[in-house]
């Protein structure tokens, strides 16, 4: 049996030679998010049963838990609900990823390479590193995400690239031959190199890109529940008995349907959901409109307990133009061609920022 190993560190060469380092020796890997603090980190490492961790000061050994043979990955939820929990992925799962993905892109060895500035202690990013090596693509890696250096890298030599959709608002796109958006709800007009992906932790990253499941990846819609087969489908979860491979199908929590056109439509989380007057509102809808009236930089749609209503669809957002006054009415007139009554906001809370974790999804439970 194998051990977990905390790789304490950015993302950089010396992240990249631990990890192959560990995965040569049969260990799994857990890598920590820089922006926690240490208490944090700590409590993760004891939560999770690290045996070592590996920073740049050294090696630290621990008491920690056995890990299945083929164990590659332990990766932190973003804990948008509660406390995070420990998805393992497995060798298998992984490759299958790299693989679905790469053909889908169309990746080639000779001429595209990945570039990885999105944290590597989130799916997201460290998938992009696996994709790199298991496909026998070039690899740039940054320690976090910077405009400047990103747009850098696309004049040079990196052709592909993961980003949230905060990130690519401030990068143009046009410098890379295909960017994956993920992390969040993203504008509904997006550049044609763009592809707009869905996926989770436990799936391996996306699995469904623009609407459109990838290869050997299947969905179904139960009572509005999103439930997914994938071969890129995680274990299990640390401290969980329930194995992933006994189950046909996982019910990922996210709500969604599939529209005419046969493709995916992701609402939101099940939890996220508005009920207003005894209608049922999906704050990813009314974002995805909010965001072609351009009246802010951010914003997030939540439901705020009312008397008359049980909940008033309420916006949240950081404008634009601090200097002109936002009008609800108007913003309902609008709206209101696009969206039944309803759904429309009630009411506007103007905030300086929005709580955001590290791969930039709005912590709706702090706003």
């Amino acid at each position: 049996m194998g051990k977990l190993v905390a790789l304490d560190m950015q993302a950089s060469d010396l992240f990249l030679t631990n990890l192959l380092k560990a995965w040569d020796k049969g260990y799994s890997v857990f890598p920590l998010d820089q922006r926690l603090p240490q208490i944090r980190k700590e409590e993760l490492v004891k939560t999770f049963g690290v045996s070592e961790i590996i920073s740049i000061s050294g090696k630290h050994r621990l008491d920690g838990c056995s890990m299945e043979p083929d164990d590659a990955l332990v990766i932190a939820t973003s804990g948008t609900t509660g406390n995070p929990k420990g998805v393992v992925l497995t060798h298998t799962a992984i490759r299958a990823s790299s693989q679905i993905t790469s053909s889908q892109l169309g990746v080639a060895n000779g001429s595209d390479e990945w570039l990885c500035c999105l944290p590597v202690s989130h799916i997201g990013g460290f998938s992009v590193v696996t994709r790199a090596l298991h496909n026998e693509v070039r690899l740039r890696m940054h320690e976090k995400f910077d405009a400047k250096r990103c747009e850098e890298a696309g004049r040079r030599t990196s052709t592909l690239v993961s980003l949230v959709p905060t990130a690519l608002e401030r990068v143009n796109a046009s410098l890379f031959r295909k960017v994956l958006i993920g992390g969040s709800a993203a504008s509904q007009s997006l550049p044609k190199n763009v592809i707009r992906t869905y996926g989770l932790t436990e799936t391996g990253s996306g699995i469904v890109y623009d609407g459109v499941p990838l290869p050997g990846v299947k969905l179904q819609i139960r009572d509005g529940e999103i439930w997914v087969q994938t071969p890129t489908l995680f274990n299990r979860y640390l401290g969980d008995d329930v194995q992933m491979k006994d189950l046909q199908w996982f019910a990922t929590g996210d709500a969604g349907f599939v529209d005419s056109n046969q493709k995916l439509v992701v609402t939101g989380r099940l939890d996220d959901a508005i009920i207003t007057g005894g209608e049922k509102v999906w704050p990813n809808l009314v974002e995805s409109e909010l965001n072609s009236l351009h009246l802010f930089t951010e914003q997030v749609v939540v439901g705020r307990d009312d008397l008359e209503w049980g909940q008033a669809v309420t916006i949240v957002g950081v404008p634009l133009d601090p200097s002109i006054t936002i009008d609800i009415k108007e913003i309902r007139e609008k709206l209101n061609q696009v969206l039944p009554n309803y759904a429309l906001p009630k009411a506007i809370e103007i905030v300086d920022e929005l709580p955001r974790n590290a791969v930039g999804k709005i912590l709706r439970n702090q706003v």
